[in-house]
């Protein structure tokens, strides 16, 4: 690339300069792109199926489908789910018969933040996608399962892409100071292994962001008259002392371990110091709240049922608010969880329930407990003694419901802390009922759905 040609380029940011072209460039998404994947060999095959790349902002969503386009030479079109209607579809879809009738060229249509897609849009497109008229890639930071309209999904293939490594976006960050014609490798600057690691650390599996603070921080040391880029030039150019983590980002899971004891150990002050402690390093705070949602109930559980219900309404407010309004629901989740009584009781059963039916495989259900929807069924014993519980006050002493092999067995053990210590009371009192009814009650119910 000459002097003019570079500097025609100089406006783009140095993430989008540096986007990969082909798919050997590619860095990070291994599960994906490496030797023998399914994804891989269609890409070489000029295969391409419609496809949703579904993972978190930076991974490369929409660079591998500029690169399958460049790899498949295909037609690529790139559409907003936000600011693009019908209308526009319509046009694309009417090229995009044209390219494939005349001329043998296949069009990928690229459409970023897919989950936005309304009713009419994606009518308007699927029976396009279904019969190849284009190819569809979808980008989207959401769960698929639950953002695309399942007539939608169901013609596509989810492909999760997953935040690099440190690992990765050192090679990227390298690349861009190796990089004369694309990235900063014209300039005179050296880059410390400290501040690119602080670099990489801050980004968060985020190449974006990587090379947009690699390159903010080049440019604050050209302004600053420095050649050489060190840990306090890119702590000042982002403003933020979030590159105080080491190489390893063992400080990263340090403060969340100390968050996560905190509140387990009932200590609303030092959790939500610790809280902040993250918030203030940039840590993604949706990130947080999925990990306050885990601790309501496999911490807290069954002493207190409303803390899961804090936790899910913290999460929806935050993405309701967002920054810096969302903070206020996450502390006050953050104390709650933390001075709520606590057990551990609805995991520990989970766990135990798990080893059993990984060891025993899968057992038979009793006979009683089958449902008898035809007479065939009846006949061979399905339901026959079953007791409807609700003939009997509520509950049937004596009757057991697991397979005859872990009969007596016991996952859920209530603790005496909070509400649980109600359920264990009823637990007990229910289990160490007389058996009065049971034979009175055989049978009753052979005709109950």
């Amino acid at each position: 690339m000459d002097l003019f040609e570079r500097q025609a380029e100089s406006g783009s940011p140095l993430a989008d300069r540096m986007r990969p072209k082909r798919l050997e460039d590619v860095v990070g998404q291994a599960h994906l792109l490496g030797a023998g994947h399914i994804l891989a060999r269609a890409i070489r095959a000029d295969r391409i199926p419609s496809m949703i790349l579904w993972g978190p902002p930076g991974t490369g969503k929409t660079t591998l489908a500029h690169v399958i386009a460049n790899e498949t030479h295909a037609l690529f079109v790139p559409f907003s789910a936000v600011l693009g209607g019908v209308p526009e579809l319509r046009k694309i879809i009417a090229t995009a018969k044209e390219q494939k009738g005349y001329y043998g060229k296949k069009t990928i249509l690229f459409v970023d933040e897919i989950h936005r897609f309304n009713k009419a849009q994606q009518d308007a497109l699927l029976p396009h996608v279904e019969n190849g008229t284009v190819t569809l890639i979808g980008a989207t930071t959401e769960n698929p399962s639950f953002a695309v309209n399942s007539a939608l999904l169901s013609r596509t293939r989810v492909f999760n892409l997953e935040p690099l490594d440190a690992e990765d976006l050192r090679a990227l960050l390298d690349r861009a100071l190796e990089d004369e014609a694309h990235g900063i490798g014209h300039t005179p600057q050296q880059v410390d292994d400290e501040a690119l690691a602080a670099i990489a650390q801050n980004a968060r599996g985020d190449a974006r962001r990587a090379l947009s603070a690699l390159e903010l921080a080049s440019d604050f040391a050209q302004s600053a008259g420095v050649d050489h880029v060190t840990v306090s030039i890119v702590q000042e150019a982002l403003a933020t002392h979030t590159l105080l983590y080491d190489k390893s980002g063992e400080e990263h899971y340090n403060v969340i371990s100390a968050f996560i004891k905190s509140m387990r150990g009932s200590d609303p002050d030092a959790a939500v110091y610790w809280l902040m402690r993250m918030l203030e390093a940039g840590e993604e705070p949706l990130f947080v709240l999925r990990r306050m949602l885990i601790f309501a109930s496999e911490d807290v559980g069954n002493a207190d049922p409303t803390a899961l219900e804090v936790a899910v309404n913290a999460d929806a407010a935050f993405r309701r608010l967002g920054m810096p309004e969302g903070l206020f629901p996450i502390a006050q989740c953050c104390t709650y969880l933390a001075s709520a009584p606590k057990s551990n009781a609805s995991y520990k059963a989970w766990k135990m329930a798990q080893a059993d039916v990984r060891e025993h495989g899968a057992l038979s259900v009793p006979l009683r407990l089958r449902n008898a929807p035809t007479a065939q069924m009846k006949s061979w014993g399905y339901g026959e003694g079953y007791r409807y519980p609700h003939d009997e006050s509520g509950f049937s002493p004596g009757e057991t419901y697991l397979p005859d092999e872990l009969v007596g067995r016991r996952y859920y053990k209530p603790t005496r802390q909070g509400f649980e210590a109600r359920i264990r009371d009823r637990l007990e009192a229910l289990r160490s009922a007389p058996d009065e009814a049971a034979a009175a009650s055989d049978g009753r119910h052979e005709d109950e759905p």
